[in-house]
């Protein structure tokens, strides 16, 4: 039974759109505190932890059968103190028990449910459950049930059971993880993972669910470039087309859904978050960059105009992302019958559309249709007469039904977008995009940080909180370097540096090697990770090695090249094992291994020259660092990049100095003759 409770509990006063959505449940949540643990410890109850997010379905099905309803409510509220958890806001905490619930059953996701001690120590893990058993699946009711019994009637069993887990999971942290292969042979053998689990029909691998997976797909474009591999190229372009033609990219509004519950890419699992469209961007990106297909522009451009459209804030950052649920129907936003369609453009035009995306009166999913392109042969063909019709689909669908937005700001997304748009700016020369990016740099760098200079996890509503975990860093840190590259602004590059050796103080492990995922001044959990494995998110640890590479060959800063070698050798042990769940890290190896050039440019004019940046859109990210020293900024250059005081500014026109490996040649003043010598 569930009531209309108007009496608000302690999430009431958060920020959290996913904890404000569970502040009138009649559950009496606490938000992750000193308070509930405290609590919990007087009353000598369990915690029950719940994990998940704003735009998760099945987070709001378990909350609608379960923590709205009296007779759950009514034993948690009795037997336990319940702490509601948003992943984005805690990803340090969701990380730590993810790991315990993946240890423990085999497989994680959201909603998360953990039980543990008072001293945080977990002895249950799950994710959904149903208020009631059915078909096989235990109840939240039952097991409210069996824990209370035995924690009054057989504690001791269930405190060992969480001495153990605890111990388990701090003796994994603490392993040694050996010595990874040579970079080459790692990307070689990931390779071969791939190419076995690839699945030729629709691309993407194995079966369902599909997940985009953008940074695997980046390494084996650049792996085909590297290693001139035709197979590896066909891998990631079939993957890309089909991820495009299914029903996980949103043809009428842009975008991408998180992943796809079949093997075809047809109904996707709705929530469109902010980190996979930037990682998507970044791969059609660099797919264009490679093939110059105009497909892959065309896509990277509709992804982008839709999180300009749908996800940006007016302060300059971006919103996480959108709701799988409409009106409390999954899809129901996306899905169309045959005959609003044609009340909408009409008999002729509903012909051609529905033709063309697939729209059948029986439908694809309950009954309704999710435009898709896998049924038809022009697939690839631009039309203006179809973009006509999507823009009025598009216009009767937003006031048809609305998507509630997670509307928090997070540094890390952001600077994951950062990136995406810097590249799809350069390369699709869009004076737009690029200056998105430098806005979105500019909102987290006045409105994410302390005022200690240490970096916030989210704002919302004028308010950053939230110490900043690794990631913030390390992708701040490459999106700093991005606006380095299109501007040449050596604050940038000065900021990146503080970055980095800020990350440094927080996170590195000095006496092993990796960077913690939290900082040791941070609130201390039952195991203190660091992550390694490339996930729909790509790992801080991966995002540190290619930030610590990146910035080690524009500065020659010794210290930070010193890192970066202890730090590369860090995630090649790591992917030892299992190197295709590593693809971020297996780019970073890449950009070490294979050979790169550096290129200083000194002016004696104030001006980027104009063809130099045509010149670095025409490169991928990492082959090529280029620093631009002017009288203007030669004092400040210095800072950062101490070598450039040595190069003297000219008395008129430019002189270019390359190095590539190990070996620099003679200075040049024209930039085609920089452009023999690089091929």
């Amino acid at each position: 039974m569930q009531t209309n409770n108007r009496t608000p509990n302690k999430l009431s006063n958060e920020k959290s759109p996913y904890l404000l959505s569970h502040a009138y449940n009649p559950v009496e949540w606490f938000p992750w505190s000193d308070e509930a643990f405290s609590k919990a410890k007087a009353e000598d109850k369990p915690i029950f932890l719940s994990i998940g997010y704003s735009c998760c379905h099945w987070c709001h099905v378990m909350a609608h059968e379960s923590f709205e309803d009296d007779e759950v409510a009514e034993k948690l509220n009795r037997r336990f103190i319940s702490v509601k958890v948003d992943r984005e806001e805690r990803p340090d905490v969701d990380a730590v028990y993810m790991e315990v619930c993946q240890a423990l059953t085999g497989s994680g996701g959201w909603p998360m449910t953990i039980i543990m001690t008072p001293d945080k120590k977990p002895f249950y893990a799950a994710t959904y459950l149903p208020k009631s058993s059915r078909h096989g699946m235990p109840g939240l009711l039952e097991l409210l049930s069996v824990v209370s019994n035995r924690w009054n009637e057989n504690r001791e069993e269930l405190l060992e059971s969480g001495e153990e887990i605890a111990s388990y999971m701090q003796s994994r942290e603490s392993a040694d993880s050996g010595e990874g292969a040579p970079a080459k042979e790692l990307a070689l053998a990931a390779r071969e993972s791939y190419s076995r689990s690839f699945d030729k029909k629709w691309g993407g691998f194995g079966s369902a669910p599909k997940f985009p997976m953008a940074h695997n797909l980046i390494f084996l474009l650049r792996l085909s470039v590297l290693e001139n591999d035709s197979e590896a190229k066909h891998i990631a372009e079939r993957t890309l087309e089909q991820m495009y033609r299914g029903g996980i990219f949103d043809h009428i509004g842009g975008g991408f859904s998180r992943y796809s519950t079949d093997q075809k890419w047809l109904i996707p699992h709705f929530e469109k978050m902010l980190y996979d469209n930037a990682l998507l961007v970044w791969a059609y990106t660099e797919a264009f960059l490679q093939t110059k297909r105009p497909l892959y522009r065309s896509i990277a451009r509709k992804t982008i105009n839709y999180v300009l459209t749908e996800l940006r804030d007016p302060s300059g950052g971006f919103m996480c992302g959108q709701d799988a649920d409409s009106e409390g129907v999954e899809g129901k936003y996306y899905a169309f019958a045959l005959a609003e369609i044609e009340n909408v453009l009409g008999k002729a035009d509903s012909e051609l559309f529905c033709q063309r995306f697939g729209i059948s009166q029986s439908g694809n999913f309950e009954g309704k249709s999710i435009p898709n392109l896998l049924n038809n042969e022009d697939w690839e063909t631009e039309d203006a007469r179809i973009a006509e019709l999507i823009a009025k689909l598009y216009d009767y669908r937003i006031h048809r039904t609305s998507l509630n937005k997670d509307d928090k700001i997070l540094t890390s997304w952001n600077a994951l977008m950062i990136v995406a748009l810097v590249k799809a700016g350069l390369i699709f020369k869009d004076d737009e995009y690029l200056e998105a990016a430098v806005r979105t740099g500019k909102f987290i760098s006045e409105n994410l940080k302390g005022g200690n200079g240490h970096l916030k996890i989210r704002w919302k509503e004028g308010e950053a909180a939230s110490e900043g975990l690794l990631d913030d860093y390390a992708f701040f840190g490459l999106a700093l370097l991005s606006l380095y590259e299109i501007s040449f602004d050596e604050t940038y590059l000065i900021e990146a540096t503080e970055i980095a050796k800020m990350m440094n103080e927080l996170f590195l492990d000095e006496q092993n090697v990796g960077y913690f995922m939290y900082s040791r001044d941070a609130e201390q959990l039952i195991t203190r990770p660091k992550p390694t494995y490339d996930g729909a998110i790509p790992s801080g640890n991966s995002a540190a090695a290619l930030l610590l590479i990146r910035l080690a060959r524009l500065t020659s800063d010794d210290k930070l090249a010193k890192t970066a070698e202890k730090q590369l050798a860090f995630v090649s042990a790591a992917a030892n094992t299992q190197p295709s769940a590593y693809g971020l890290s297996l780019i970073a190896l890449m950009e070490a291994e294979y050979p790169s050039a550096e290129l200083v440019c000194v002016s004696a004019e104030n001006e980027t020259p104009t063809d130099l940046k045509e010149f670095i859109s025409d490169r991928p990210s990492g082959s090529l660092s280029v620093l631009l020293k002017t009288p203007d900024n030669a004092e400040k250059l210095a800072k950062a990049a101490p070598f450039s005081s040595e190069y003297p500014i000219p008395t008129s026109g430019i002189f270019y100095y390359l190095c590539r490996g190990k070996t620099c040649f003679e200075p040049v003043t024209e930039l085609r003759k920089v452009l023999e010598m690089l091929s």
